[in-house]
């Protein structure tokens, strides 16, 4: 064993060595994201940095200029629905430049923001030809899209039916074009995907679809494949070495087979799928990420316990020496953390094993440095789970430091620290087929992929947009296991925690689990948040209410009537001594559905419980209305 160890050490330094050959010209490129990262009159990555912090240090609109904010321009995004991402603010050839992608078709602009109150668009794009329309009723969650990115003179964006595309950030001009996700098996893109090191990270959804877990990474310069890794199956396609979860081995070791933790071969359609954000850290040059749900919500099937033992108690049972669970589902519900060169997996932490709730672990992991936790400093990785605990890990190594609820939570007691596991409730557990479930949160979360924000000097504060209801869920008969085709048998009814509140904004304390305020809202908070030096937090409401909120108080000082409902996330940037905020407007995701598609508002299933939701909350009175919309200071 210890010979086969060796030697498995010596592939896996023999692989980091070959890919870093292959990036080693192109490191200016993430060279480049940190530099203009630190440039905060620009907006250079979906979350601004690649630690997602969603801060800036501009401060001309602030608690005591607010007041003056007022329209400046607006720009239409070619379509109606579906807008969940936000623009990048880049200087190309001299000029400062706005990048941004809409849903499908998804439809790239490049607004020259020389004259800022009066923006040019100089190019746009649209793929024309091999469009797979197949992908626009398997996207689970709507046809919506979360950005792009600008590194080295290219604009990198994907599409909903799976290409990633390059184009010349200059022209428009295709420079690559890359085939990633697939359709026919499930696979639809919404992204966004992550530039660094000179590689494009990308994942793709489609758990609702049978699809399988993957995360791919491209050379940035010719779209070529550099490593792959899959998030089921053997320990060679979850890239596992013998030093993964070396400091925490509860979580799951090499030559244990987790990733084989399903009945039979279900590990093949086993979700897992990276479907939404991805965060860096340059230094220990790693990379992490959050894998989606185990496949269908009809949990039984993915236990292979029979007759008598099939129990929801010993489909959770764990192995006494090892603290894994058989029936895992590994490694779904997952933060992973892998080396960006090769993506070898240093450590995986799971939140929710044996999922029975739809609890996809895909929500951003935002890193700070120094958090203080038990009188020692971190450099740390803080995730808001669905499930509706706020988990705080050493981004090193993995281990845990804090999991605690920052909604209401009735589904498990608590997550013991010690193990890692949370401490499941049987009667809030959904299980046997045909029996109607109750358990809070829904399905959609106590946050979904909405992002947080953090003012990285306040490392234990975060401006976090909650969702606030509950559900009632019913697994049904499994009926076929064909990939690519509706994957979901449960019947889910979703209803707000407390009339009239659906939706919070919270300023949280993730070390001490305490809610500083919070503001309720009539809707469900489908928008992120972005925090400034100037005091305020930005957030818009489903409504269409765009707002600016004291950091301090937690009072709204500024509030303004979009043209539709808002889950975008906004942006700030200063062009020519000017600070401007800009966010989408565009109702759509899992909640807008049922608005956007059509659907019976009576139908109190569709949508996966969406209907009932949008129904109570009142989102079939909301427009849709594609639309990038910019503010800024007038006397």
């Amino acid at each position: 064993m210890r010979k086969q160890q060796l030697m498995l050490r010596g592939v896996y330094a023999a692989l980091g060595a070959l890919a870093m050959v292959g990036i080693a010209g192109q490191a200016s490129a993430n060279e480049e994201i940190i530099k203009r990262s630190k440039d905060h009159n620009m907006w250079a990555a979906p979350g601004q940095n690649l630690a997602l912090h969603r801060h800036s240090q501009l401060k001309d609109i602030n608690t005591k200029t607010v007041n003056k904010l007022q329209y400046a321009w607006s720009q239409s995004t070619g379509t109606l629905r579906g807008h969940e991402g936000q623009p990048v603010v880049v200087e190309h050839n001299g000029k400062t430049m706005m990048y941004f992608v809409s849903a499908w078709p998804n439809i790239v602009q490049a607004l020259d923001l020389s004259d800022p109150d009066h923006p040019k668009q100089i190019w746009n794009y649209t793929k024309k030809t091999d469009r797979d329309e197949s992908a626009v009723p398997r996207a689970c969650c709507d046809t919506i899209n979360r950005g792009l990115n600008y590194a080295d003179g290219k604009v990198v964006f994907h599409t909903l039916d799976g290409f990633l595309i390059a184009l010349d950030a200059g022209t428009g001009k295709e420079i690559w074009v890359t085939k990633h996700a697939y359709p026919e098996k499930g696979e639809t893109h919404s992204g966004p995907a992550m530039v660094a090191e000179g590689l494009v990270i990308a994942g793709f959804g489609g758990d609702e679809f049978a699809a399988r877990g993957r995360t791919v990474a491209y050379d940035l310069k010719t779209g070529k494949e550099v490593w792959k890794c899959h998030s089921t199956g053997s320990d060679k396609d979850l890239c596992m070495t013998p030093e993964t979860n070396k400091a925490n081995p509860h979580y799951g070791l090499y030559g244990q087979n987790t990733g084989l933790t399903y009945p039979g071969d279900e590990w093949k359609i086993g979700g897992g799928a990276p479907w939404a954000w991805f965060s860096y850290d340059p230094k220990l040059r790693i990379m992490y990420a959050g894998t989606g749900n185990p496949g269908h919500w009809s949990p039984s099937y993915r236990c292979g316990e029979t007759g008598a033992n099939l129990t929801h108690t010993k489909c959770n049972e764990t192995d006494p020496k090892t603290g894994i669970g058989k029936w895992d589902n590994k490694w779904s519900m997952t933060i992973m953390a892998r080396k960006i060169d090769t993506g070898e997996m240093v450590w995986a932490y799971q939140k929710t094993p044996f999922d029975q709730w739809d609890y996809d672990g895909v929500n951003e992991n935002i890193l700070v440095d120094n958090l203080v936790v038990d009188g020692k400093k971190h450099d740390a990785l803080v995730n808001f789970d669905r499930n509706g605990f706020a988990y705080v890990l050493d981004r090193k190594d993995g281990t845990l430091l804090r999991a605690n609820k920052f909604v209401t939570v009735n589904w498990a007691e608590k997550v013991d620290l010690k193990t890692g596991r949370p401490v499941k409730v049987e009667k809030h557990s959904p299980f046997a087929r045909d029996v109607n479930t109750q358990a809070c949160p829904s399905a959609m979360g106590g946050k979904d992929q909405q992002p947080a924000a953090v003012d990285p000097k306040e490392p234990n504060i975060f401006y976090v947009p909650t969702n606030n209801w509950c559900m009632e869920d019913e697994p049904q008969e499994r009926t076929h296991t064909q990939q690519g085709t509706v994957y979901v048998f449960a019947n889910v009814y979703m209803y707000p925690e407390k009339p009239g509140v659906t939706g919070k904004l919270k300023k949280f304390d993730v070390v001490s689990g305490k809610t500083l305020w919070e503001i309720p809202d009539l809707y469900p908070n489908w928008s992120g948040v972005l925090v400034t030096d100037g005091g305020l937090a930005f957030y818009g409401s489903l409504g269409g209410d765009f707002r600016a909120v004291d950091r301090n108080s937690g009072k709204v000082v500024w509030s303004r009537k979009l043209g539709s409902g808002i889950i975008g996330n906004p942006v700030t940037y200063k062009v020519k001594g000017k600070q401007y905020v800009s966010v989408f407007a565009g109702i759509g995701g899992w909640i807008g559905l049922p608005v956007t598609a059509g659907l019976d508002m009576d139908d109190k299933y569709g949508a996966i419980g969406a209907t009932a939701m949008a129904k109570a909350s009142g989102l079939d009175k909301v427009p849709q209305g594609g639309e990038l919309y910019t503010f800024r200071l007038y006397d």
